[in-house]
């Protein structure tokens, strides 16, 4: 952790502050006349860039530390929300618009009880630990096979995202018993707590202090003898090997890693946001991912979390602004980093300096 430099710890505790106590005094104690009051609307804003920081970060691991480019954690992120959105559907009761105490969904289609995967949802800390597990399970058996194959390069990036596609697929189907295409939605509570102004701004500062936490671990991990392997093997991966290491196992774990912080993303963001859908899994999503990490430098750690906020907050502009040109002005800007940019905007602004 001494990597991090005196500047550097500075800079995390101006953060935590910023969002333990600044967030919540604007929000909560300012009148919303204020002229620094926060409004609601941007403290949702806030805590689902937040989210979309953390997916960011763990690309960074695999993709600027590792070589390893994946363009389908949409995947876990949305499985992480799905976790989360199972128990927030529970914990609606009889409040839904059957008046039943199942979901509505499933009283639309006629079920009479939940599938055999909802047995542990009105459960918050099993949900969690399903948060955690699932994910984690499904990217160590995917990349058990992928990196013992030796798949690398677009072929491994083609392949996530063609996994990524077909688990869409899937969710959309009505009888896997994830609410289908409109997913799950119009949640209530979480721990009997309703969902109001004050509870997200709590999911708000969760979201920072998981980001800053992730980080701080992430920055450890690279600053390790198993970070330098793990450059080792972006650089020179044939090299590593025949100096006695095994990159499987150094890449199946960062893998893997980085699969459950973007489930743990997913599942802050549920909440946050109000619906979780399969649209989630879309292989733009994970495309975007990839986009924030390159916009914001990779293999720096914190350009990538630049990245997301920098992205998204010109996303909600643009969207709100220029509509129909969003989507040209998010592929212009890749192609400009790409072009102009190839150390991404942490990388401009130290040539600045």
């Amino acid at each position: 952790m001494s990597a991090l430099g005196p500047r550097g710890w500075t800079a995390v505790l101006a953060a935590t502050v910023v969002i333990a106590v600044g967030v919540p005094l604007l929000n909560l104690a300012l009148p919303p006349g204020s002229a620094l009051h926060l409004p609601d609307f941007y403290v949702s804003l806030l805590g689902k860039i937040l989210c979309y920081a953390i997916c960011a970060l763990a690309i960074d691991l695999i993709w600027g530390y590792t070589g390893i480019l994946s363009l389908g954690h949409g995947l876990f992120f949305a499985l992480g929300g799905y976790g989360m959105g199972m128990y927030l559907m529970r914990q609606i009761g009889r409040d839904g618009q059957y008046k039943s105490e199942m979901p509505d969904f499933m009283v639309f289609l006629d079920w009479k009880e939940y599938p055999w995967h909802w047995a542990l949802s009105d459960s918050l800390l099993a949900q969690l630990l399903l948060v955690l597990l699932v994910p984690g399970l499904i990217a160590f058996v995917f990349g058990y096979f992928a990196f013992r194959s030796r798949i690398k390069g677009v072929y491994f990036s083609i392949i996530t995202q063609a996994l990524t596609f077909a688990a869409m697929l899937l969710f959309f189907r009505n009888e896997t018993g994830f609410g289908g295409n409109n997913g799950f939605t119009d949640f209530k509570r979480i721990l009997g707590i309703p969902l109001d102004a004050r509870m997200r701004v709590a999911l708000c500062v969760l979201s920072g202090l998981v980001l800053i936490g992730f980080y701080l671990m992430s920055r450890a991990i690279v600053a390790s003898k198993y970070g330098r392997v793990l450059q080792a093997i972006r650089d020179a991966e044939t090299r590593v090997m025949f100096t006695g290491y095994d990159p499987v196992a150094y890449k199946l774990s960062i893998w893997t890693l980085s699969a459950v912080m973007c489930a743990v993303a997913g599942a802050l963001y549920v909440p946050q946001v109000g619906i979780i859908n399969p649209g989630e899994m879309s292989p733009a999503a994970g495309i975007e991912m990839a986009i924030w990490a390159a916009v914001g430098g990779r293999a720096t750690l914190i350009g990538p979390i630049v990245g997301a906020f920098f992205v998204n907050g010109a996303k909600s502009w643009f969207t709100v602004a220029f509509p129909e040109f969003w989507l040209y002005f998010l592929g212009a800007l890749f192609i400009a980093v790409t072009l102009f940019l190839p150390n991404g905007l942490i990388g401009l602004l130290r040539r600045k300096s």
